[in-house]
């Protein structure tokens, strides 16, 4: 039997990924991979060499079933940690990818403040490696926003970049203006825990055509690093106070104090 001649459409997808393909080739060549790290060549783009992937504390079981952050031990599934029985979180679950130290502190602030954007769709990976059943039973993802005059200083919002990649990879929708930050507050990092939770208190609030889209929701919550839990303790006030049904939180790091 004689196969049957091609559709031109096809012909043309074909050809166009042949094209893409050889693309990628030649960049590959000119511009190889790099270690979002330290800079040698690697084998894909979003990766780490061998030697500085070994220094990243990547965050697992056994943890708080609650906050996520991790054991020293296994004390059993569902356990909670003292801080989250002492004062239970608004958020329903919280989990980190990696832990934030000597190690990881460079590739953050390097996203954060020196334009190292093509690293999102890598670290929304290991954020959704992290966090796969909250992104799998999430409705809608919602970063942390910043303030209007500190997103035209910065030119873009980290937690906005973490949330359109993490929407794509969990196919989920991602609404990066569904909070707006009322008034711009003196930076977290100066401050003591009491002093962050003040600093933030009442300072977000859902976008009134936004509305709609967190009503009834079980939202998931995005940021680049968990520190005392204060800004987004003031972000799920926000969603709640909206209608959310629940709010859980997936953020890129997380400081973990020790003992």
């Amino acid at each position: 039997m004689m196969e049957a001649p091609r559709r031109p459409a096809a012909i043309a997808r074909k050809a166009a990924a042949i094209a893409v393909g050889a693309g990628r080739r030649v960049m590959d060549v000119l511009l190889p991979p790099r270690c979002l790290a330290c800079g040698t060549i690697v084998a894909a783009d979003g990766a780490l060499c061998p030697t500085c992937w070994s220094t990243i504390t990547f965050i697992s079981a056994p943890c708080c079933r609650r906050c996520g952050v991790p054991f020293a031990f296994d004390p059993g599934a569902g356990t909670e940690c003292a801080e989250c029985i002492r004062q239970p979180p608004g958020f329903e679950r919280a989990r980190s990818a990696v832990r934030y130290d000597d190690a990881s502190r460079p590739l953050i602030l390097g996203f954060k403040h020196a334009d190292r954007t093509h690293a999102a769709p890598a670290y929304a990976a290991w954020m959704a490696r992290a966090a796969g059943p909250l992104l799998a039973e999430a409705d809608v993802v919602v970063p942390v926003p910043l303030h209007w005059s500190r997103l035209i200083y910065r030119r873009y919002n980290q937690a906005a970049m973490l949330a359109m990649a993490l929407g794509r990879l969990g196919r989920r929708p991602a609404v990066p203006d569904a909070l707006v930050r009322r008034r711009r507050t003196p930076t977290q990092g100066l401050l003591r825990r009491l002093g962050r939770f003040r600093n933030v208190a009442g300072a977000f609030a859902v976008h009134p055509r936004r509305r709609a889209a967190i009503s009834g929701k079980r939202v998931l919550l995005v940021d680049d690093v968990l520190t005392t839990g204060a800004t987004v303790e003031a972000c799920v006030r926000a969603l709640r106070g909206t209608g959310a049904a629940a709010v859980d939180v997936v953020t890129l790091a997380r400081v973990v104090r020790e003992g």
